[in-house]
């Protein structure tokens, strides 16, 4: 997650490891950050109202095609990790150095994800070198397309047993994972395909 990271004004020393965020091993990390479950936040939806704002002005409405709430926390009643994911299509043609900077210039962590879909960026917020501070805020930036987690997230919306299910095995993973994330993840892939092959039947 962070080992391509830029450096910048949170990449400060920790009292206890004395390294930067993007010098940690995933070890590390995952003690510093573990795997949390809360219930769900009615606030978490403002929050996301008011970051998207934030957003939209410093990247611009010409750029952007569609910005949305995703994850866990877009789902009203759903148990989720604390921290408000956002998907941001943006226009073939956008200037990405510049959008950079200027997500950076909300005080977001940039990390070049070669793996996610282009233009592989993935911004985070919230993430400090003394463990979680404030609201974390995970930002995915990519070109339009027909993205899994937009459906998954609606199907969800309108399927309260098939979320109150997701939610249980994610705390049952949280015990099993609570310092791995990589495991965690990988762990609830099978009931996310699923879901997302009935949502697009």
């Amino acid at each position: 997650l962070w080992k391509n990271q830029r450096k910048n004004k949170q990449d400060i020393q920790t009292d206890n490891m004395n390294k930067p965020l993007n010098q940690m091993t995933n070890k590390e990390l995952w003690k510093l950050f573990p795997i949390i479950i809360v219930k769900h936040d009615v606030t978490w939806k403002d929050k996301y109202c008011t970051e998207r704002d934030l957003l939209v002005n410093v990247i611009g409405k010409e750029n952007i095609v569609c910005i949305n709430h995703i994850g866990s926390t877009a789902v009203p009643g759903l148990v989720a990790k604390p921290t408000i994911d956002i998907l941001i299509e943006i226009k073939e043609g956008t200037d990405t150095d510049k959008l950079i900077k200027n997500i950076e210039w909300l005080g977001y962590i940039y990390s070049y994800q070669p793996d996610n879909p282009a233009p592989h960026m993935m911004f985070m917020k919230g993430y400090t070198p003394e463990g979680f501070k404030g609201q974390a805020f995970h930002v995915h930036v990519r070109y339009k397309g027909d993205w899994d987690e937009l459906n998954f997230r609606d199907y969800l919306i309108a399927h309260p047993d098939v979320a109150k299910e997701y939610g249980e095995l994610k705390l049952l993973l949280k015990e099993k994972y609570e310092f791995n994330r990589d495991a965690y993840t990988h762990a609830k892939t099978s009931f996310i395909k699923k879901i997302n092959a009935w949502a697009v039947k």
